[in-house]
This record gives structure tokens, sequence and C-alpha cells, in this order.
């Protein structure tokens, strides 16, 4: 994957995203006393979640392969340790191990998935915890989609460097935990369950003693 151009989701501003609105409330309901917490945002973008990470107490680190999107988050946030990397790079011998990683609206870009959970698995330490979300799709939504006209328009091919991958909670379980972490709990947020815009999974690797 080495030689695969993936740089190009462009990035100008550093603010958050409408997506945050309903994600940011409910990871923050999954986070512990920051007072000695280390954080890795991968596929951190722009740095918007990164610097509400740090605002919150976190020492954060982050990587995402957008050039224009470390550039506005280095500009906008300076004290934050945000680099040009993606999932295809060992970032554990780069970065280290940590007790948290944090990977929001990434995983459906990703070509190759199974690298993307590998790498999680290899930056979290033994008994860490992973929070990745995704945009949900189950069969009621696929079907209301359909039955309103929306399909073709949600699953859109010409959207660049858009969503390739469409997760559902059996799909996004067996990725996570293929990579040797366990599900703990999959919620849905958005809306009602059943037509969720997103899906946050909370994923942990097993301590040494499990």
């Amino acid at each position: 994957m080495s030689g695969l151009d993936i740089s190009g989701y462009g990035y100008t501003r550093p603010e958050c995203g409408c997506q945050h609105d309903y994600l940011l409330p409910a990871i923050n309901a999954f986070l512990k006393d920051p007072a000695r917490g280390r954080v890795f945002d991968l596929g951190c973008g722009n740095g918007s979640v990164a610097n509400w990470l740090s605002r919150k107490g976190y020492d954060v680190y982050g990587v995402d392969p957008s050039v224009t999107g470390i550039a506005t988050a280095n500009e906008a946030f300076p004290s934050l340790n945000l680099e040009v990397g993606s999932c295809y790079e060992p970032l554990h011998e780069r970065f280290g191990c940590f007790p948290l990683v944090v990977s929001l609206e990434v995983v459906e870009h990703v070509y190759a998935p199974r690298e993307f959970a590998r790498c999680v698995a290899s930056l979290l330490e033994p008994g860490g915890i992973a929070l990745i979300s995704t945009p949900y799709h189950g069969y009621l939504k696929n079907l209301a989609l359909a039955l309103t006209g929306k399909l073709d328009a949600h699953f859109t091919a010409l959207w660049d460097h858009g969503h390739i991958k469409f997760w559902s909670r059996a799909t996004i379980t067996t990725l996570i935990e293929e990579s040797g972490l366990r599900v703990r709990e999959i919620r849905r947020v958005g809306r009602i369950p059943a037509f969720a815009k997103s899906m946050i999974v909370v994923a942990e690797r097993p301590g040494v003693d499990s």
C-alpha cells in the first residue's frame, strides 16, 4: 500500500463538522479522567477533534494522510502533536502505544480496512480502549433510503476520497475482532437507532491477564 497516494482529501478550515454535533457528546461519555491521559487520533483530519480532546486535558498525538489537513491543524493548533501519516505505516514504532485510540469517521474511507484495524490494535496498550465511529448501515435504514429515492445519492461513487466501505454492526465487529481486539459495545448515535447516522464501536485490547 506504500505506493498509494491517499493525501488528496482536502481541508481549508479547522472547525468541527456537523457530524461532531452527535459524535462528540457520545464520545465524551466514554472518556475517563484525563489527568494522566494520552490519546492517539488516527485520521485526525484538520485537528478539530484532537483540539477538543486537548482542551479536556488529554495529551494528544495523531496522524492523517491529508497534507492540507495537517497543515490546517498545525497552523490552528501548533501545540498539538499532529503529523502526516496513515494506518498503512507502523505508527506504534513512531509514536509508541496508548491507553486510548480515537478514530472518528475514518474506516469508511480506507481502501484496506484490515490494515486499519491492525494499526489500531498495535497502537493500544494491553487493556487499552479504541473508540471508532463510522456511518451506520442496516436493513431498515437502507430500505428507507431506497424507498425515498436517496439510495444513489447516499452511496454515491462521485465523491473523490469519499466513503468506499459501508459498515453494519456485524461487519465492523468482524473487522475489529479479526485484529485481536474485543468489541465491548456498539452505540448508535444521531436519530433513533434503526435510522442512526453513525455508530461508535468501543473495542478493547485484552490485557496480559485476559
